[in-house]
């Protein structure tokens, strides 16, 4: 197996495709990454900025280059001796007429290769969508969108469909005799019974009503392809045959103003496999699983044999090709068995590197599956808390409540954000859940008497107070952990709903598997289906509930509202680091190190900056208080109050000390950015404003009010006053930032870096953290630091002191870092883990840890929570004192070390003095060879 010995994530997209992709290798490999990892690069929605859409597993996306781009990009990543980890996405595809998998189930039906692909359930108890699956894509009420003439049947060489404006909707082939009947009688006229193209046209007719289930899918595909050529061929040539078509697809559009035209239409889209809805009914029936509450993604039964072969093919070929050397598995929540998927895919792909994207709950651990570990959040979670101090809480949390006036604790948020998630977007989900435990219930004399109304509440009531993204209680695996929690669950809805005892205790029967004396096999495969599927809810509701709605409504300290983290928990000890820390040498040494992705709500320096502030309430609270004052006038009545409300401008502070720029330049664009995020933030909350129903008065007058603030002039007083603490905290901001960069390079794990983020990160949520890259910058800076180091050490790390606005410092870090890793690959990839004491008048400020391998060494030091150490922060860094403060060296260790980034040389028996350590620079990498 190859293991990265660092990784480094690149967004493919129609703008940067395999060729740039293969430009940027040299500055990559030259900055000390192994392993290429790459966002999906499988056939996608024309336009797709992010790949998770994928139309087809099977093909390249041809939008990011060619198969034969694609090649000489991974020649050239082997040629390097460097790795591609390839993220795949088995959960969903798009519901899309670019997807023809879709395709050939909505023109097939049964008789396609794809009827039992997508996890729909074609027996749903309502009958209007029984047999036929929902496409719930209309932006109005079924009828109106008819009778507007929106729906519009339509003619081309992929034959009939309706279209609903861009979206198009193939008929199924048995329905093209209601539009070609009339088509028959008028070409008979016209051409006569003895005309070739009449004849080939009765042909036609003839296969499309012997088409019968019974065929082998081969040959109805074959038959399905002559019927659309054929057609399309005689349309192109014939133009009676043209008149004739169209004058029939005329028939079924009908006129606005005459309701019954458009009956014919109506009728014609009865016969179809699909049923048009406004977008909102799948909140309330729906009939397919998909992505979280996304409608046009439809989740895959993965489940199947034939369906992992299917999607896998290519990926599989391309890794026994040895072109893809690891797998980033998207999303394995959602897949109905993720034990037996992983299993699979290692019997498929052989020893191979595998990671999946999965978010562990505080005290959660990841089961016992055969990968190298997670994605990243967990590690990133916990090194973000490292950073926050946890004095702080209570002043913090304080302060928080008296400025926002909000009472409510986050628990209680999480709780009420799930139950409007489920009400708003996930209602149908639940349904379908509460049928399939009714028909369970039915069967026994405990649940005979429960209704469906009790049950659908007893779900809700779990659902929303389920503490982690899912359990993984399965045939294969039955976690103790997993037991306690939907225990613990349940015990709080007994205390919440004393009404559903009964209810409860039932479904704590079915979820536990506590069969009493042991049913039937078909009842233990009743029971384990209900406990799969409801687990498959249960993260796409934390997802929405959690990520996507609270973490924009408890604002209390915005750099701990990140995917993975827990903003109720308010930093973490270094004893408690430690601990984690060694956990992962221990069980999952290999895990990605992540700190940036894709997803992140904020980007990692944000973060880093915004940790200053758990440091400082009191500082903190002055100076809301202030801006705040000075601001008072600046907002707007709407609806009979002030907007922004208290908790939005708490939130707006936040996120300007965190994102604002070191170059005024960037300022224009800065605001910019922050108008579309902004009205992001504000929906996401769903509190004054959603995406669902847009209160347009209330984001104008947020909007109105950040450019209010921010309007360059000496009569700005909020600005005056802003600055000089922004200043502050950006600059303390830096020790933060290259302190968790060294930690996350040096740590038990594989350090993972996103796109662009060697300079200074001060990103905001997707899309504004998928923005395009100045790689060339980079380049040519990383060029100028290693011509520094040759020609003059000293002048190049006062510059740097001085200088670190334009990231060049962190670029610095990161390149030495990776050079160390690349020169002793083993002692960072398996060496022991070894938490070191520090002592002296700030020991509290150092946090060390050493790695060892045999009798190789080295030594990580960091500081942190600086601010009542150096001053005010201001520029340049490393002007502090460290007196007598040292880390305390195991007995075993060598006396002799050279600092990894800066080349120093010091020796040392029993502790290393902090003066010496950081003489250059204000993070140290120590090495004994």
């Amino acid at each position: 197996m190859r293991i990265p010995n660092s990784s480094y994530r690149l967004q493919f997209t129609p703008e940067f495709g395999f060729r740039q992709a293969r430009v940027l290798l040299p500055y990559l490999q030259e900055l000390g990454i192994s392993d290429i990892y790459a966002s999906p690069v499988f056939r996608s929605r024309t336009g797709s900025t992010h790949g998770y859409d994928v139309v087809n597993h099977g093909e390249l996306n041809p939008e990011l280059g060619s198969a034969d781009d694609f090649t000489a990009l991974t020649d050239e990543v082997g040629k390097r001796s460097m790795g591609w980890l390839q993220d795949i996405v088995p959960n969903h595809m798009a519901f899309d007429s670019q997807n023809p998998l879709l395709v050939d189930l909505l023109e097939n039906g049964p008789a396609g290769d794809a009827f039992h692909f997508f996890d729909i359930d074609w027996e749903h108890y309502y009958e209007g969508i029984r047999g036929k699956v929902l496409a719930p894509f209309l932006g109005s009420f079924f009828g109106t969108a008819l009778e507007n003439g929106e729906l519009k049947l339509s003619f081309d060489g992929e034959g009939f469909a309706v279209f609903y404006y861009a979206l198009r909707f193939p008929l199924a082939i048995e329905s093209y005799l209601s539009v070609l009947g009339q088509v028959a009688s008028r070409l008979r006229k016209a051409l006569g019974d003895e005309h070739p193209d009449y004849i080939q046209f009765l042909g036609v007719l003839y296969v499309i009503k012997t088409l019968w289930a019974g065929a082998s899918n081969h040959d109805r595909h074959d038959q399905v392809k002559f019927i659309k050529q054929t057609l399309w061929t005689l349309y192109r040539r014939n133009d009676i045959v043209r008149k004739a078509i169209d004058a029939a697809t005329a028939f079924f559009q009908g006129k606005p103003g005459n309701p019954e035209s458009f009956n014919p239409l109506e009728s014609l889209l009865a016969e179809q496999r699909f049923r048009l809805s406004y977008w909102k009914v799948a909140t309330e029936e729906i009939n397919y699983r998909r992505f979280f509450s996304i409608n046009d993604l439809i989740s895959l039964r993965m489940e199947e044999t034939e369906v992992f072969d299917r999607v896998h093919e290519l990926v599989l070929r391309l890794v026994r090709e040895g072109r893809v050397t690891g797998l980033r598995v998207d999303h394995i929540d959602g897949l109905y068995s993720p034990r037996d998927y992983l299993e699979r895919l290692r019997e498929k792909a052989g020893d191979i590197y595998v990671v999946v994207e999965k978010i562990l709950g505080t005290g959660e651990e990841l089961p016992s599956w055969p990968v190298a570990g997670t994605s990243g959040y967990d590690f990133l979670s916990r090194l973000n808390g490292f950073f926050c101090r946890p004095s702080g809480k209570e002043a913090f949390s304080a302060l928080y409540r008296r400025f926002t006036g909000l009472d409510t604790t986050c628990g209680e948020l999480i709780y009420a954000k799930k139950r409007l998630i489920i009400e708003k977007h996930m209602f149908g989900d639940v349904n379908n859940l509460a049928h399939l435990l009714k028909g369970i219930a039915s069967r026994h004399r405990d649940g005979s008497d429960i209704t469906m109304d009790s049950l659908k509440r007893t779900l809700i009531e779990v659902m929303a107070l389920f503490p982690v993204y899912r359990s993984y209680l399965e045939k294969k695996e039955n976690r103790e952990h997993d037991r306690k929690v939907i225990a613990k669950v349940l015990e709080s809805a007994r205390e919440n709903n004393p009404a559903l005892l009964h209810e409860l205790d039932f479904l704590e029967k079915i979820l536990l598997a506590d069969m009493g004396e042991a049913p039937v096999e078909e009842e233990r495969a009743l029971w384990l289906h209900f406990v799969q599927r409801f687990q498959q809810y249960t993260g796409p509701l934390m997802a929405k509930g959690f990520e996507d709605t609270l973490l924009y409504v408890y604002n209390r300290l915005l750099s701990l509202n990140e995917v993975g983290g827990n903003p109720e928990e308010f930093g973490l000890t270094g004893e408690n680091f430690h601990s984690f820390l060694g956990e992962r040498h221990t069980k999952w040494p290999h895990a990605l190190n992540a700190t940036a992705t894709h997803d992140t709500k904020r980007g990692e320096d944000v973060r880093a900056r915004l940790n200053i502030l758990s440091e400082i309430p009191q500082e903190w609270r002055q100076q809301i208080q202030l801006w705040s004052r000075l601001n008072r006038g600046r907002k707007r009545t709407v609806r009979r109050r002030r907007a922004p409300d208290r908790n939005d401008e708490y939130f707006l502070y936040q996120t300007l000390l965190g994102v604002w720029p070191w170059d005024e330049a960037e300022l224009p664009e800065l605001k910019e950015r922050l108008r579309d995020y902004l009205v992001k933030a504000v929906r996401e909350a769903k509190e004054h404003t959603a995406w669902l129903k847009p209160d347009s008065d209330y984001e104008e007058a947020y909007l109105g009010f950040a450019e209010q603030i921010l309007k360059p002039g000496r009569d700005n007083a909020f600005l005056r006053e802003f600055l000089p603490f922004q200043r502050k905290i950006a600059c303390f901001g830096v020790y933060n930032s290259l302190a968790q960069t060294l930690i996350k390079i040096t740590a038990p794990g594989v350090p993972d870096f996103y796109q662009g983020t060697e300079f200074w990160d001060l990103s905001l949520v997707d899309p504004d953290n998928r923005r395009a890259v100045d790689y060339e910058r980079r380049r040519k800076a990383l060029e100028n630091l290693k011509a520094g180091w040759k020609s003059g050490r000293e002048h190049l790390f006062r510059e740097l002191l001085e200088n670190p606005r334009d990231g060049r410092i962190k670029l610095f870090v990161i390149h030495r870092g990776l050079q160390a890793r690349m020169e002793h690959p083993q002692l960072f990839g398996s060496g022991d883990y070894l938490p070191l004491e520090s002592g002296g008048t700030h020991g509290e400020h150092i946090f060390a840890f050493a790695r060892r391998l045999g009798d190789t060494w080295s030594i990580t030091a960091v500081p942190r929570f600086l601010t009542g150490l150096v001053g005010e922060g201001d520029l340049p860094l490393g002007e502090y004192v460290w007196e007598d403060t040292h880390i305390i060296l195991p007995p075993e260790c060598s006396a002799d070390w050279r600092d990894a980034l800066t080349g120093e040389k010091l020796s040392a028996v029993g502790r290393l003095p902090m003066e010496k350590v950081w003489r250059r620079l204000p993070v140290a990498l120590l090495t004994n060879h």
